[in-house]
Order: structure tokens, then sequence, then C-alpha cells
């Protein structure tokens, strides 16, 4: 299927344009965006441009920032195209929901994707996760903002989440592994006095059968990065660690088992593998809980002003 890619930035450099050139459902047949291109491939500046001249691209994969994507995917799917949203989905729960509506009644594929739910070891750790009784769950993640975002100002805009950008990561793993619904109960938000959106965030759930959930999310880390999830059950452990691609059950890693085909290894390669299988069958996946946690964040966060921030 040809697909096209909007916002060519590190992202789609470096995940997207692998995923595509690697897989034998896609093939790259345009891209839009104001200042990258990918070698090859017909470069647009102007979406509308794009979506009247090339109407044998089916598909379009948005990576453009949370506020902007709204539009482009409204005009994607009233042109009759299937959209593909990286994460987060939108700047808003409404967005989303207005954009799922659209696409179901024209009856056109919508993914709103998490690539974190796509680690190596998210579902061998669900699974071990779905009979036990949780006692207590940890979420760190913690890692150097300047390291992996420099110079995006949007990300400190609002809708841009600040360090719920990558933070939404870790609840896409969490909402994915939980047998059990969660709710957010309280929130400390660390916002610098210079930013709108927070640089550090402490977060407590509601557990429905009383397990202490918690999560600890922080750009200001220096040196070692972390990602981690620590789950104690009546069974005994389990972590997660850098991100998802490793776990160990009561101390001792489990090692993945071999992918069925090189092809789909990594989360973005089973990002665009699910993403053709929705458009054949024809159905919309929508999952917006995390998010839904991250606007109860907002919500219900105490705010805290911090030092400034300056990259």
């Amino acid at each position: 299927m040809h697909i096209a890619l909007v916002g060519i930035g590190k992202i789609a450099l470096d995940q997207h344009v692998p995923s595509i050139t690697a897989s034998s459902d896609w093939e790259l047949s345009a891209t839009v965006s104001r200042a990258g291109s990918v070698d090859g491939v017909p470069a647009y500046t102007d979406f509308a441009q794009m979506l009247d001249e090339r109407p044998d691209i089916r598909v379009v994969s948005l990576c453009l920032p949370p506020v902007p994507r709204f539009d482009f995917a409204a005009m994607a799917i009233e042109a009759g195209r299937h959209v593909m949203l990286e994460k987060p989905p939108g700047a808003t729960l409404s967005e989303c929901h207005t954009l799922e509506v659209m696409a179901r009644t024209r009856r056109l594929s919508l993914y709103a994707t998490w690539h974190s739910r796509e680690a190596e070891m998210v579902a061998p750790a669900k699974a071990w996760l779905k009979d036990k009784k949780l006692r207590h769950f940890h979420v760190t993640w913690k890692e150097d903002v300047r390291r992996w975002h420099p110079g995006q100002d949007w990300i400190w805009e609002p809708g841009g989440l600040g360090v719920f950008d990558p933070g939404i990561n870790a609840l896409s793993i969490v909402t994915e592994i939980l047998p059990d619904s969660i709710h957010l109960r309280s929130a400390n938000l660390l916002v610098p006095e210079n930013r709108q959106a927070p640089i550090a965030a402490k977060l407590d759930f509601y557990h429905p059968q009383g397990a202490v959930v918690t999560t600890d999310f922080d750009w200001r880390q220096e040196g070692e990065q972390i990602w981690t999830i620590d789950a104690e059950t009546d069974e005994g452990t389990l972590r997660l660690w850098n991100g998802g691609a490793n776990m160990a059950i009561n101390g001792a890693e489990v090692k993945a088992a071999d992918s069925a085909s090189a092809e789909l290894s990594g989360e973005y390669p089973r990002l665009y593998q699910k993403m053709a299988r929705l458009v054949e069958s024809g159905n919309v996946d929508v999952d917006l809980s995390p998010l839904r946690h991250v606007a109860d964040a907002f919500a219900l966060g105490h705010r805290a002003t911090v030092a400034p921030f300056i990259e």
C-alpha cells in the first residue's frame, strides 16, 4: 500500500522511515514537511496539495506535534484516507473522540499508536500479571530532556505535555499490562517558572483491589537514563526495564522468544504491521486510556514552581 509520512523530524527519520522501508506491506510514496525530506521520495510542503495530487496514497501517517495534528488528521479522513497517529494521538481527548467518529462514519481505519506497548517484554509481562494479586506497582521514568528533545520548544507549550511526553509511554505500558482498570487520585506537578508544562510529576492511582500504584516522572535526569516498572504481587515480583525491552521475574531475567521475522523486530515495525491489518479489515483502534490519565493529572495536579529550564 502507498503511504505518506507527514512531519519529517527526528522520530520520523529514526523510526518511521526505516520501518516503512523494511516492510513488505508499505511503499513510502510521499512526504509532507516544511523542511525535512527523504531521499528518493516525492516531497511536498502543502498537505492539501499532496492529497489532491496523489489519490493513489490510501494511508497517511502523522508524525507532527500533537497540537496541529487534529487539522491534518481531519483533512485526511475527509479526503477518504486511513490515518495512523504518532503518540499522543492528539492534544485533547475531545479531538481524538471527534476523529474516531469521523473515521467510523466514513468506514476508514484510524490507529492511535502507542509504540512502547510494542516493546519486547510488554506482552510477557501482561501475561504474567494476569492472574496475580497486585500489592505494589511503581513506575520510574527519568530521562534527560536535553538529550532526547533538543531545541523542541513546542513540548513546553500548552498541548505539548512536558514530562508527560515520555511519561505517557510509561502509562501506555501500565494500561496495557495491568489486568484491572485504574484511575488517578492525586498528582504533583513541578513546572519551571519560564515554561507552561511540567518538568517532573508524581502520580498516585486508585486500584480496585487496594494495591499501591504510583509513578515518578522526571526530565532532569543526568547520566543513566531510567525507564523501569516494578510490580510486587502475591506470587513474587516483576521488573521491566529499558522501557519494556527487558524483564525479570523474582530477580531472574526472562529472555524474549525469537521474533517470527526480522521485519517485525522492534516497536515501530510492529506498529506498521498492525496498521496494515487494520486497513485490510477496515477496523479502528483508538485506545485513549494513557492520554486520559495525563488529562486527569493536569486537572487534579497540585502545581509547584521550580527553577527555570534553560536549554
